[in-house]
């Protein structure tokens, strides 16, 4: 008996009833979202208020790590309450965790700092910070399988379409939020304790989500199967067997890791590389992703009302393999409209670094502890950090590092052996020779306002939304008809947060890690472009597609 013998509504449309399914799944959804992301959002404040025990480049590192945090828990999240949820009901499961979410985020606006409690406060904050992991995990597993087990068949896509456009819409709120927060209460004063705003204001979205889902019923399918007697007394062990662990293992590399890497690749890492690689102001790139965003959102209502039609996984692997080829066109050309001047500077002044290629390290230390001394690490990590690419020429072992730009030679130093106050005294010295050469050649510190293309910009940034809403807007519907009611929860989820949490959520550490360690701005797409062509391969060969959710499988 299949989800076709609840309603009838005409083609395209969404029966009454099932309004109220959608709009009370996907509002909470949203507000899950903007609580999960106010904390990447405020990550410098918050790095200044909870670890401020640390210098400053270790406190951001583990405000960073303190946001993995949160992605790297997301499958056990998935596990835990997706088994509840395949046990006790789907209704009851996304409560808990919606009110986990929305008291955990909270919290942190109550926390006190550093300054105040000492050591407890970033204990207590990387403990809150799991917790909404933990939540988020089972979160989207939930709403997504409710609202398809509510539609009715030849629909799930445009249904679950909607639970697609909230991760986006939670990020749009978060940001929103704060801006409107620093606006009114200016920057000074919401560096100090106005950030605690939107985490407070998260209370009221939690109660607003608890009343609506405490009016809906529990899903129809769900129902039948418990009467049924067909349930799963132990949904994760039944999900790791046999058949059903190799279908996830499939799921995960042929569809979701290569969702999830062209997902953080068009919203996250796009804006990444205008504020760091690009140095466009951070307010004017935060309005080029939201007005890309805005644009690009009823998309993900486009494509899943179209994989209805034509199917799911052409439209996941289509958008993946677009990404794949056109990502180093699309980022080139970011350069040249958001920035030209770094691309002309590029051209007529190539940055160089003249080292024993033996000597220079891999520059990337995601605890902050590591020291680099060399002057092939000093010379690379000075460029780096301004944001300038270079490539590095051999010399002979023992010869101390130089940079080269447009004919002029910035020697640099080695600082083992020094006292704190001459690598001080050099330091300052090779930065000061460094900042005017690089400006002479035309190489600028941040992007002129008056020289970004907006139009073209805006154009680049839709795009890769439009990539983002290819293997976003289908991705539910196609996890949820691959399984069994009886464990459809948690096996939808596991996959969907192990490609989602740690394929995406790690990707602006790995693509910084290989842009830092070749000197090479365009470097680090190599990352997503590898996942999502190995997610065209092996979802394109392996992966079947159904659309019957039959309780009976």
């Amino acid at each position: 008996m299949s989800a076709t013998t609840h309603h009838h509504s005409p083609q395209g449309e969404i029966g009454k009833g099932h309004k109220k399914v959608i709009f009370a799944s996907s509002l909470g959804t949203v507000f899950e979202w903007y609580d999960f992301y106010l904390y990447g959002s405020l990550a410098a404040i918050i790095a200044k208020q909870f670890f401020s025990g640390v210098n400053e480049t270790t406190g951001f590192i583990f405000a960073l790590l303190a946001f993995a945090a949160g992605f790297a828990v997301r499958p056990f999240g998935a596990a835990f309450f997706g088994s509840l949820g395949d046990r006790i009901g789907r209704k009851y499961t996304f409560l808990v965790t919606i009110v986990l979410m929305g008291t955990s985020t909270f919290l942190v606006g109550i926390l006190p700092s550093y300054a105040t409690i000492g050591i407890a406060a970033p204990i207590i904050l990387i403990a809150l910070r799991l917790a909404q992991g933990l939540a988020l995990g089972g979160e989207y597993g939930g709403a997504a399988t409710y609202v398809a087990e509510h539609a009715p068949d030849g629909k799930r896509g445009l249904y679950t379409s909607f639970i697609q456009t909230t991760a986006t819409l939670g990020l749009f709120l978060s940001l929103l939020v704060i801006l409107a927060c620093r606006l009114t209460l200016g920057t000074e004063a919401f560096e100090a304790w106005g950030w605690r705003i939107p985490f407070l204001v998260s209370i009221v979205l939690l109660g607003i989500s608890v009343w609506i889902r405490l009016q809906l019923s529990e899903s129809p399918l769900f129902q039948q199967m418990k009467s049924e007697g067909k349930g799963s007394k132990q949904p994760f062990r039944d999900s790791i067997k046999g058949g059903n662990l190799r279908l996830m293992l499939l799921v995960l590399l042929g569809a979701t890791a290569g969702q999830a890497v062209v997902w953080y690749g068009g919203q996250f890492y796009s804006l990444f590389f205008l504020t760091q690689a690009l140095k466009v102001d951070g307010t004017t790139a935060n309005l080029l992703i939201a007005a890309a965003l805005v644009l690009g959102t009823p998309f993900f209502i486009v494509f899943g009302w179209l994989s209805d039609k034509i199917g799911r996984k052409k439209i996941i692997l289509v958008g993946c393999a677009l990404a794949a080829l056109t990502y180093f066109p699309i980022f080139k050309g970011l350069t040249h409209f958001a920035n030209p001047a770094i691309e002309e500077a590029r051209q007529s002044a190539p940055a160089t670094v003249h080292a024993d290629p033996n000597t220079c390290s891999f520059q990337f230390d995601p605890i902050g502890k590591k020291v680099f001394t060399n002057s092939c690490d000093v010379a690379a990590a000075a460029l780096a950090k301004a944001g300038i690419p270079y490539e590095i020429v051999p010399v002979p072992a023992g010869s101390v590092a130089r940079i080269s730009i447009g004919g002029t030679d910035v020697e640099a130093y080695d600082a083992a052996g020094l006292s704190k106050d001459e690598v001080k005294s050099k330091a300052d010295a090779f930065t000061k020779l460094l900042k005017s050469t690089l400006g002479a050649a035309g190489y600028p510190e941040k992007a002129d306002p008056a020289r970004i293309n907006i139009p073209a910009t805006l154009f680049l940034l839709w795009v890769l939304v439009i990539y983002v809403t290819m293997v976003y807007g289908p991705i539910a519907a196609y996890l949820v008809e691959l399984f069994p009611t009886r464990i459809r929860y948690t096996s939808m989820s596991l996959p969907y947060h192990i490609g989602n949490g740690w394929f995406g959520g790690f990707l602006p550490t790995i693509s910084f890690a290989l842009v830092a360690a070749t000197g090479n701005m365009y470097f680090g797409l190599w990352y997503p472009i590898a996942i999502a062509v190995m997610t065209v391969v092996i979802g394109g060969l392996f992966l079947h597609e159904t659309k019957d959710v039959d309780i009976s499988k």
